[in-house]
């Protein structure tokens, strides 16, 4: 063994850990976990010994003087008083490539869908990606969804991010799967979070399809998952997504549903014993989403990231907490009608309720005047249609009554879509012009 050979043998000798540091489990309070006997950071991970030699993988989420408070990523069973906790030596690493396409992973980023072992060739950041607000590239360009009532009445900007606001079993995730099928965007990433475990395979299944599998990169936490793993799985949506995008391909990010990744925060805050504000949600996480939210949209990258997040009204009631606070952070939302869904209008977009804020950057003149027309059309008509059956509505008294009457059928037409259909987006405008025109 030559001198150089010797010297690096001794400097991986020092390296060696001679004793192993490791702390106590003392207390189990829900899925919150105290332990005590060793220094741990907040958002480290650790392991839990189980009774039966199984380790847990927890993540420390606060301490209060030395205990230590540990979330675990799946419902710990075996655990016993005394338990080691181990700290984990370094923080997980997760390689992400275009190999990652078709693929479905749980919030850590393991597959799901018995297809293998997952490669890459790029580290995947464990954090939020942060965006310098002066360095962001303007929304500019429309994206094509294929959803024709989107496509002309509520465009959306590549880099925008827009809320589908609905309550429960109006076609929110019926939608979304519509969308990922039809966009002409490049990666599409879809977060089912919380959802009912059923769901997942449906919606991969009938939703998505292989046309739109195909191009996807599916992240699920079903609602049985620890609210530890939703989180994460929320947060693992946006690196992906912005992994691509950093790519130079245009993205789009579906997240269902935001108020489950709400309600995670909620689970998580009021454990730590953080006072319950409005509805019973803690303040932090009205801080927290606009964080959550705010590392979508563009970037300096030559892509771009659109983002639509399903966010659940209780109750139809769109002045709900993480409804009104979406609708604040977002560039624009779509409201779903129940009140259409049930009359079989469907998707069930309410245009009055709904708005794009990046719309008229990225659309021409003469289609925003005929949006605008539509929608006066469109309001019009759903004031004076409880008149019509009481004989109260006359022909000739209002000149833009009696065109909303006249133009009614085919503008719900219009805005009406088959799930299997497609609108492209040129052709949805010229008929859009073409009805604007009309009578």
């Amino acid at each position: 063994m030559n001198r150089l050979d010797f010297e690096q043998a001794l400097r991986s000798i020092e390296q060696i850990d001679l004793a192993r540091v490791a702390g106590r489990l003392v207390r189990v309070n829900g899925l919150l976990l105290e332990c005590v006997g060793c220094h741990l950071a907040v958002g480290q991970l650790c392991r839990i010994e189980s009774a039966c030699g199984k380790l847990i993988e927890a993540q420390v989420v606060g301490f209060n003087r030395e205990i230590t408070w540990l979330m675990p990523f799946k419902h710990p069973t075996g655990l016993i008083a005394g338990a080691r906790v181990l700290p984990a030596a370094k923080t997980e690493s997760v390689m992400i490539g275009d190999s990652w396409l078709g693929r479905v992973v749980d919030g850590l980023g393991e597959p799901i869908d018995s297809k293998g072992k997952l490669t890459g060739d790029t580290l995947l950041p464990q954090q939020l990606p942060l965006i310098h607000p002066l360095r962001r590239q303007p929304v500019d360009a429309a994206l094509d969804v294929g959803v024709r009532a989107i496509n002309g009445i509520l465009t959306i900007g590549k880099g925008q991010r827009v809320g589908l606001m609905a309550g429960s079993g109006v076609g929110k995730s019926v939608l979304l799967g519509m969308i990922t099928r039809n966009t002409q965007a490049e990666v599409v990433v879809v977060g089912l979070i919380g959802e009912r475990g059923r769901e997942v395979k449906e919606f991969i299944e009938h939703a998505l399809q292989a046309k739109g599998l195909a191009k996807s990169v599916v992240v699920a936490a079903p609602a049985d998952e620890s609210p530890l793993m939703r989180i994460k799985a929320t947060e693992l949506c946006h690196s992906i997504a912005s992994h691509f995008r950093d790519k130079g391909k245009d993205v789009l990010l579906l997240v269902d549903s935001l108020t489950r990744y709400a309600m995670a925060l909620r689970e998580i805050a009021l454990s730590l014993g953080e006072p319950p504000a409005t509805k019973g949600y803690p303040p932090s996480v009205f801080g927290l989403i606009p964080r959550l939210v705010e590392s979508a949209g563009n970037s300096e990258s030559a892509g771009s990231m659109t983002a639509i997040y399903t966010v659940l009204a209780e109750g139809d009631d769109q002045q709900d907490p993480i409804v009104d606070c979406a609708r604040a952070v977002l560039d624009g939302h779509i409201v779903l009608s129940r009140q259409l869904a049930e009359a079989g209008h469907y998707p069930a977009i309410d245009i009055g309720q709904s708005i794009s804020r990046c719309m008229n950057q990225v659309t021409k003149r003469e289609h925003q005047l005929a949006a605008r027309t539509l929608k006066q059309l469109y309001s019009e008509y759903q004031n004076i249609k409880p008149l019509i059956p009481l004989g109260g509505y006359v022909a000739g008294a209002d000149p833009l009554a009696d065109k909303a009457v006249q133009l009614s059928p085919a503008i719900n037409n219009f805005l009406q879509q088959e799930v299997q259909d497609a609108a492209p987006f040129d052709l949805t405008i010229d008929d859009l012009c073409a009805l604007a025109k009309a009578g």
